[in-house]
C-alpha cells in the first residue's frame, strides 16, 4: 500500500499540489493524455523548475490557445480583475444568479460530474474528482444559497478546476497512491476583491470546506488555501496528522504563485506508516516489535502524594508503564523524572494528564521501538483456588512464568499462609 503525506507548510491549492506530484514522479504526458480526452477546452500544460526562497520545486503553468491561435494563460494575481483565476488565491465560481454580462459560458457542477462519469477516467480517478467537486459544490452552494448541482464555474475557472482536480486525481493513480494523510493547514488573513466584492480571507467557501480540520497558525497576509485545496483535503484525505510516527521515502515540492517571507511550496511525501499497535491493556497479547511513545516530565516541587496521585491518574488514562526516577535539576535541587510509556492513540490523553496533575511546563514526547514477547494467561488450581499465570514466550518456546500478584494475594488472605506458599504452588 502507498501512502502520501501532504504537509501543507504554506497552505494548498489545486496547481500547487498537481506541481508537487510531478515533482515525486507523476508522469505528466499520462495525465495530459486522459485530460485531452475529455470535452475541455483546447489547453497546453507547462511544468517550470523554479527556486522559492531557497526551495527548488516544480511550478505548473495553464494555457488556453485564443481564436488568434496565440497562447493566453490563465491571469494569475490580478487582484483587480473580476475575472482572475489565481490558483494561489480563490478560483470565482459564479453561478446563474449574477446579472453580469459574461461573454463565456457557464458550467454548472451537474455538467462536471456528468462529464466524470462519462468519461474514460480510471475508476478511483472518476470517483476521486467526483468528490472533490461535490465538496466544493455543496460548500459554494451552502454561502450562495443554491442547490450545490446548480452552482456554476466560469468558464475559464471551470478549465483551471477541472484540470487542476482531475490532472491531481490521474498524478495520485499514475502515483499508486491508496491513502492520503494531511498536516494541519494555514489559511492566511486579510481581505481580497472578488466578483462578489471585498471578501475575507479564508474565502467563505474555503472556510465551509474546512470545517472539522484542523488549521495551522501561519501569520501571512494573503491567500495560502483555496476552495479547490480545501476540497482537496476535505474529499481524499483519511486523517489529519502532526509529522512523526511514519517513515519518509520520497520529497516532491509544488510551488505556488505569490512570493512571501517563507518558501511558498506545498510538499508532498511518500510515506511509510510505523506500526502503532494499540495496546489497550497490559494482559492484551502481542507479539514482535511495536512502537510507542515515551513521554518525560520532571518536577521538583510536588509532594509525595501528588506524585502517587499522579500515577494513578496516568493508569487510568491507559498507560503502560509508569516509573518515577531521582534525578538532580538545575543548583542541584533534588527532583523527579516522570517516565510514561503509552501507545500512539492514548499519548494525548496522558500528556494532558501530566500538565493537569503535576507542576511541569512542558513535556517531552519520543518514538520508541520496543521487542516484546508473545504473553498469554493460564487459569491453574492450587489446593488455595485459582490462580492466573502469565506466560511470556519467544515462538513457541516458554521463556518466564509468573502468577498475578492480586489472585496470589488474596488467596493469601483468605487461607491465612504466606504469599510464598501460594506462589510457589502457582508455578509447580
Amino acid at each position: 500500500m502507498k501512502t502520501l503525506y501532504l504537509d501543507c507548510i504554506s497552505g494548498i491549492s489545486g496547481d500547487m499540489t498537481l506541481a508537487a506530484l510531478i515533482d515525486l514522479g507523476a508522469d505528466l504526458s499520462y495525465i495530459v493524455k486522459y485530460l485531452r480526452k475529455l470535452p475541455i477546452d483546447p489547453f497546453e500544460i507547462e511544468v517550470h523548475k523554479i527556486v522559492k526562497r531557497g526551495i527548488a520545486a516544480k511550478k505548473l503553468q495553464i494555457y488556453f490557445p485564443s481564436n488568434s491561435g496565440s497562447r493566453t494563460h490563465t491571469h494569475k494575481g490580478d487582484e483587480h480583475e473580476h475575472h482572475h483565476h489565481d490558483h494561489d488565491h480563490e478560483h470565482e465560481h459564479e453561478h446563474h444568479h449574477h446579472d453580469h454580462d459574461y461573454h463565456h459560458e457557464h458550467r454548472s457542477v451537474a455538467q462536471i460530474l456528468e462529464m466524470i462519469e462519462q468519461s474514460d477516467l480510471p475508476a478511483r480517478v472518476k470517483a476521486r474528482s467526483f468528490a472533490i467537486f461535490q465538496e466544493v459544490a455543496i460548500a459554494e452552494g451552502k454561502i450562495h444559497g443554491i442547490d450545490p448541482r446548480e452552482v456554476h464555474f466560469h468558464e475559464v475557472g471551470a478549465m483551471d478546476s477541472i484540470i487542476d482536480t482531475i490532472g491531481v486525481c490521474l498524478a495520485l493513480e499514475n502515483l499508486g497512491i491508496d491513502e492520503i494523510y494531511a498536516s494541519p493547514v494555514p489559511t492566511g488573513y486579510g481581505k481580497k476583491r472578488m466578483a462578489h466584492g471585498l471578501y475575507p480571507i479564508p474565502a467563505p467557501a474555503t472556510l465551509e470546506l474546512l470545517k472539522g480540520i484542523p488549521l495551522a497558525e501561519l501569520n501571512v497576509k494573503g491567500e495560502l488555501t483555496t476552495p479547490t485545496g480545501a476540497g482537496i483535503l476535505r474529499a481524499l484525505v483519511k486523517k489529519f496528522i502532526l509529522p512523526g510516527a511514519f517513515t519518509v521515502e520520497q520529497i516532491g515540492y509544488g510551488a505556488g504563485e505569490k512570493e512571501f517571507d517563507h518558501p511558498n511550496v506545498l510538499r508532498v511525501l511518500f510515506i511509510k506508516l510505523l506500526d502503532l499497535k494499540k495496546v489497550t491493556s497490559k494482559d492484551e497479547t502481542q507479539q514482535g516489535r511495536e512502537s510507542i511513545f515515551v513521554l518525560e516530565a520532571q518536577v521538583d516541587d510536588m509532594t509525595g502524594e501528588g506524585l502517587g496521585y499522579t500515577m494513578e491518574s496516568l493508569f487510568s488514562a491507559g498507560a503502560l508503564d509508569v516509573f518515577y526516577t531521582p534525578v538532580y535539576m538545575k543548583k542541584n535541587r533534588p527532583g523527579t523524572l516522570v517516565t510514561v510509556l503509552v501507545s500512539s492513540e492514548l499519548a494525548e490523553r496522558c500528556e494532558t494528564v501530566l500538565l493537569a496533575e503535576t507542576t511541569t511546563l512542558g513535556v517531552r514526547r519520543s518514538l520508541w521501538s520496543r521487542n516484546i514477547l508473545d504473553r498469554k494467561f493460564i487459569v491453574v488450581d492450587t489446593p488455595y483456588g485459582q490462580i492466573r499465570v502469565k506466560q511470556a514466550f519467544m515462538g513457541n518456546k516458554m521463556m518466564h512464568q509468573a502468577p498475578e500478584y492480586e489472585d496470589v494475594a488474596k488467596a493469601a488472605r483468605e487461607h491465612q499462609v504466606s504469599f510464598q506458599e501460594v506462589y510457589q504452588y502457582a508455578i509447580s
